[in-house]
């Protein structure tokens, strides 16, 4: 029998928090460094930002002998495909995502949702609900966090009367190391008092992480649909803490 991915959104209430890119690391570090099978589902319309990113790497692999190199010396190595990136409708994600797993002859480990920043649609909830598990990024901005923190409690007391979800999980994500702690030290009191899980690890606002690959040149690779991030990257990124708490959390 096939087994059945867990569904994964990398979700918020407002967009610019980074879900999308935070979406295709973890795909990246689970598909290419870690031996998982992965697929996601590009929900956000019209941006579709995930599809349009691999569009472009993609026809930079064609324009460039060096990209061309590095796709060619991967595949050959890991003897997989890339992950393949599903354009869907948000409203009918899950089940576009059902008939395309029940058709595939591959055994996915783990289905990544990126929805839209705001879901305000009925439709869009009900796909929110039906994911294994939700991690949502937040960044420390007053206007961005009042009109998050009623859905992510609305969300989570759903989530815990349901026995088979992982759960929501929250996490700070564009940390400025800047930015005075009680911004950050007020927030963590609010969610504690909301009863709403804070996630250890966090992710450090770097320009340097932001690049794609036509821009990078013969630069380190970090945000790619076909490659993994660099090893040197993982390591100043630290994006080996956030995938074991990630893993430890939906019990992989």
């Amino acid at each position: 029998m096939k087994t059945t991915p867990l569904k994964i959104s990398f979700s918020s209430q407002k967009g610019g928090v980074g879900k999308s890119a935070i979406t295709v690391l973890t795909a990246a570090m689970l598909h290419y460094k870690m031996g998982y099978q992965v697929v996601i589902f590009d929900c956000d319309f019209p941006q579709l930002s995930i599809a349009k990113l691999r569009e472009r790497e993609l026809k930079s692999i064609m324009e460039n002998d060096h990209f061309k190199r590095m796709a060619h010396n991967q595949f050959s190595s890991l003897n997989k495909k890339a992950y393949p990136i599903i354009s869907c409708n948000a409203d009918t994600a899950l089940q576009e995502a059902n008939q395309f797993l029940a058709d595939s002859s591959i055994d996915y480990d783990f289905a990544f949702f990126d929805l839209p920043g705001t879901v305000n649609s009925t439709g869009i909830l009900q796909t929110l609900l039906g994911m294994d598990a939700i991690f949502s990024p937040m960044t420390a901005d007053r206007l961005v966090m009042e009109s998050t923190l009623s859905f992510l409690q609305v969300i989570s007391k759903i989530f815990k009367t349901k026995s088979d979800k992982k759960g929501l999980h929250l996490f700070w994500n564009m940390v400025d190391g800047r930015e005075k702690s009680t911004l950050y030290e007020m927030y963590e009191k609010v969610f504690k008092e909301l009863e709403l899980h804070q996630m250890q690890h966090y992710f450090s606002d770097s320009k340097r992480f932001r690049k794609e690959l036509p821009e990078i040149g013969k630069g380190l690779v970090f945000r790619s649909t076909l490659f993994p991030p660099h090893s040197r990257l993982i390591t100043s990124s630290r994006i080996e803490t956030f995938m074991h708490e990630f893993l430890h959390l939906l019990n992989r």
